[in-house]
């Protein structure tokens, strides 16, 4: 172990998220990363109670080149501390991670995250380039292979699933049909056309072998949490949602190539660290709120977070598992394939929603406790209560 579990422990149920918030989710071709990050903001806000003169701590992130000094400016506000994490989608439990230790501290008392997203109106396309951009996972470096984009990766990470474990690409489209049912009952989902394994099965291939389903959309929206500590939360508008447990491990080196391990050396550490903090295990939560760029992400974090053994997500994963009323629902919002590609803060709004049983016909019954997991270079997981 080495982290130190007796300090870690006393961030335990000391901060929460009081304030959730999302834009309009789609193309907007009158709008762009700073307009729709501040429309989720004031929903947030308004969902909290607070005024934006209450933020003293401001990170700001998106897949583009959006500044916190810049969204401070149009703010109008000073807060004592700033930032962002320019990694992209991994860089969102970690930005949560450091909002709680500010707020745990005292050097902050009400911290603002604020996403803001319009790669489709910019056409951004993640992938096919030939620059190197080194805080980038999968960096380009690696570009003359044809290793262009996450989704190489991916595919590359399927490919080795299905060859070692006898996996197969009709079990691997459970995922995204599952994400799409949830989706039809969510009202700001993108995707609302029922999908079948058929519909899947016969999609074209972007990366084989992983098929169109498989990948997550590109569109434009925003997102925002406000968290505060334990001490002010029970004073505001909304039921806090505590965190209970955060966890970290990261790996860089080799992190422009795809982790032939899987993250097998990786993403237990990071559960080993979620779990001892929150005192719980796998047999607690309630639901999974999983990072899903691509289909094949979620069967990663299945397996090393310890949800089944290594290789038996394929077969773990089937028969209304993961739907809402299984044994463990996942995604319950759709997801980054069906409901919005917001890299992982819209996993967290239907985290706290879920918790706040505000999620009408999605609802988890009787949701407790709900954990985030996130794969990659730089791998998180945060578990929250209700």
């Amino acid at each position: 172990m080495s982290f130190d579990e007796t300090r870690l422990k006393s961030l335990k149920d000391q901060v929460a998220i009081v304030g959730v918030g999302a834009s309009k989710q789609g193309i907007f071709n009158d709008a762009d990363d700073y307009s729709l990050a501040i429309d989720a903001f004031k929903f947030a806000l308004d969902d909290c109670g607070l005024n934006i003169d209450d933020i003293d701590g401001l990170f700001v992130q998106g897949p583009g080149n959006i500044s916190f000094v810049r969204m401070g400016e149009i703010l109008g506000i000073n807060p004592v501390v700033g930032g962002n994490f320019p990694i992209g989608g991994p860089a969102t439990a970690p930005l949560i991670h450091h909002a709680a230790m500010l707020l745990h501290t005292g050097a902050c008392k009400h911290v603002a995250l604020i996403y803001g997203n319009s790669s489709r109106t910019e056409g951004r396309k993640f992938g096919g380039m030939t620059a190197y951009n080194p805080a980038q996972e999968y960096a380009n470096a690696f570009f003359y292979y044809g290793l262009t984009s996450p989704g190489a990766a991916s595919a590359f990470q399927a490919r080795i699933h299905f060859d070692t474990y006898g996996t197969t690409s009709r079990q691997l489209a459970t995922v995204a049909v599952t994400q799409r049912q949830h989706a039809i009952l969510n009202p700001i989902a993108i995707k609302k056309d029922p999908l079948t394994i058929e519909d899947h099965q016969s999609s074209r291939f972007v990366c084989e072998p992983l098929h169109l389903y498989d990948y997550c959309l590109i569109n434009d929206g925003g997102v925002a949490l406000i968290l505060t500590t334990k001490d002010r939360a029970k004073d505001l508008k909304k039921q806090p949602v505590y965190v209970m447990g955060i966890g970290r491990q990261d790996t860089y080196k080799h992190s422009s190539m795809p982790n032939v391990n899987l993250w097998r050396d990786t993403m237990p550490r990071c559960a080993e660290m979620v779990y001892s903090m929150a005192g719980v295990s796998q047999a607690d939560i309630d639901g999974l709120m999983i990072y899903d760029s691509f289909s094949i992400n979620v069967w990663i974090a299945l397996e090393n977070f310890g949800f089944c053994k290594e290789g038996e997500a394929g077969d773990f994963t089937q028969n209304g598992r993961m739907q809402l009323g299984g044994e463990l629902p996942v995604n319950t919002h759709g997801g980054h394939l069906s409901e919005s590609y917001m890299q992982g803060w819209l996993h967290q709004v239907e985290a706290v929603r879920q918790l706040r049983r505000e999620c009408g016909p999605r609802q988890i019954n009787e949701a407790e406790i709900i954990q985030y997991i996130c794969r990659a270079h730089v791998a998180s997981s945060i578990i929250y209560r209700r």
